[in-house]
């Protein structure tokens, strides 16, 4: 991890936590103290010095990832850095959209604007409260967790035809009550009111579904 501001020491002690082996680089001393007790190992340097970056396992990392705050040039310059060093998987936040399209054309693999993203779904859970989960998985499908809509309890699967009707998928039904999950559910399966749907689908078919009653 470059950089351990708010967002950066955030994803390395969720990351720490789920038992990855974190190392995190800050030139400020103070942040590390913050985390030190926490992650792997706290390198204290500048993370566009290549010099520093070279005696860092790089090459052996599942990941780096670039947090450096607001400033442009070090991000790129970082991002430049790791990727001639062998990085496989490099993840960066961005600040501009002019910035994350640099930072692709370097290299990187997923840019991240951690507040807008924050933003959209907290906005999509107010609008639509019936969407329990959201996962976009390419630039087209998305994987969402949707309320049993009321117009639809009682019926089979067949009769719901929600493949035919809008264009979603179900993957998977699960009861809210029991916590029971059944995968890939047959068209003889009976929809429930208390049942929650795993639908695979566009955003224009998941919102058909989402809004239907």
């Amino acid at each position: 991890m470059l950089g351990m501001g708010t967002f950066g020491a955030a994803l390395a002690t969720k990351l720490a936590s789920n038992g990855c082996r974190v190392i995190g680089v800050d030139q400020r001393k103070e942040r590390l103290e913050v985390v030190k007790n926490h992650i792997y190992e706290a390198v204290i340097g500048d993370s566009t010095e290549r010099e520093l970056l070279e005696n860092l396992p790089i090459r052996d990392a599942t990941a780096v990832f670039i947090s450096l705050g607001e400033s442009i040039a070090t991000s790129l310059l970082a991002t430049l850095h790791v990727k001639e060093l062998g990085a496989r998987n490099v993840i960066v936040k961005g600040v501009t959209h002019e910035h994350g399209k640099i930072l692709e054309h370097l290299g990187a693999d997923r840019v991240v604007f951690p507040e807008e993203e924050v933003a959209r779904e907290l906005a999509d859970r107010m609008t639509w409260p019936n969407v329990l989960d959201y996962l976009p998985i390419d630039p087209d499908y998305s994987v969402a967790e949707i309320a049993m809509p009321a117009s639809l309890s009682g019926k089979t699967l067949a009769e719901a035809n929600l493949r035919s009707r809008i264009g979603v998928h179900v993957m998977g039904l699960k009861d809210v009550m029991t916590g029971r999950f059944e995968m890939f559910p047959d068209g003889k399966t009976r929809l429930l009111e208390e049942q929650v749907l795993l639908v695979v689908g566009r955003e224009a078919e998941l919102a058909a579904l989402r809004e239907m009653k």
